[in-house]
């Protein structure tokens, strides 16, 4: 059986990673708009109905417009934008972070697709929460740099002028987008306290949870968190767990090659009470087209690596 789908947002970065994942999967058939039609709002909404699959990639406000267009009751979303990520009618489309996530998703007519920051954090605390290992009620910071290509065309365009900046932190408001989406996805009573940077690399992504378990008055010791996140993802083709050993160091490479692996981490002192949980990832990979094209797959009955750069 071959599946339509529509790329809203194919000129992007994101729809480019997408639609270059499924050009050579027999499964699908991609619906394309000529450049002079892309922004037709009647050529977009044609191409939305006639689509047995719309993946949007495009800002906010436009995900919510395009949303408004469908028609018919046959139509299936998933939406890479963070219009729709703490919307209760929307399934979130992280399908390992929690049990029984991969069958909503196979399910569901809406989807919406994690954030990149979003995905290392959740990766590492959701489960952790779930299991009582790790309080819901606890003030937790998260510290992350993430390659240029994660603000799109503009900033790519940035750091191509600005060839001295090679690290841009961001986000001091205490503002950013993403935060409510951590919050109410790994179940928290407080906001994170959300550090994001930029670096001089194109993709890849780093995200960091430091934690003092003994001041936390946590019984819990970093094998403890480890044995816990190992559990939950054992059998993963995607995720993977370690203690890091003997790793000393984690780096970002302005010529990453492009992978939807999602590498966590428990580092932690001699005494097992000081942690950093870190996730490393591709935010174009897990943290935008290949979680895409996971959850495509998982909702048209697919095998949910198939396409994926692992």
């Amino acid at each position: 059986m071959t599946h339509s789908i529509f790329i809203d947002g194919a000129a992007g970065t994101t729809g480019l990673e997408i639609a270059d994942r499924l050009q050579s999967r027999t499964e699908f058939e991609l619906i394309r708009l000529s450049d002079d039609r892309r922004k037709d709002v009647g050529a977009r909404r044609e191409a939305i109905n006639d689509s047995d699959f719309v993946i949007l990639c495009l800002p906010d406000e436009a995900a919510r417009e395009a949303v408004s267009l469908v028609g018919n009751n046959s139509t299936r979303i998933i939406d890479a934008s963070s219009a729709h990520r703490t919307h209760p009618d929307w399934v979130f489309g992280f399908a390992e972070f929690r049990d029984g996530q991969r069958e909503a998703i196979a399910k569901a007519s809406r989807v919406s697709n994690p954030g990149c920051y979003p995905t290392g954090f959740l990766a590492l605390v959701a489960p952790l929460i779930a299991q009582g290992l790790l309080p819901a009620d606890w003030p937790y910071t998260v510290n992350a740099v993430s390659g240029y290509s994660g603000g799109g065309k503009a900033l790519i365009e940035r750091f191509g002028n600005e060839a001295d900046v090679g690290f841009r932190s961001y986000g001091l408001d205490l503002g950013h987008k993403h935060r409510p989406e951590m919050k109410r996805h790994a179940g928290l009573i407080h906001d994170v306290i959300f550090a994001p940077a930029v670096v001089r690399a194109y993709r890849g992504m780093i995200v960091e949870v430091p934690l003092h378990l003994k001041a936390m008055g946590l019984s819990a010791s970093a094998p403890d968190l480890l044995g816990a996140l190992q559990d939950h993802y054992d059998g993963s083709q995607i995720v993977t767990v370690s203690d890091g050993s003997p790793v000393s160091e984690l780096l970002l490479s302005e010529n990453d090659a492009a992978t939807d692996r999602l590498e966590l981490y428990v580092f932690s002192n001699g005494e097992a009470d000081q942690v950093r949980l870190v996730a490393r990832l591709d935010n174009l990979g897990k943290g935008a087209a290949g979680s895409t094209v996971q959850d495509l797959n998982i909702m048209a009955g697919l095998d949910e690596t198939a396409g994926l750069r692992l």
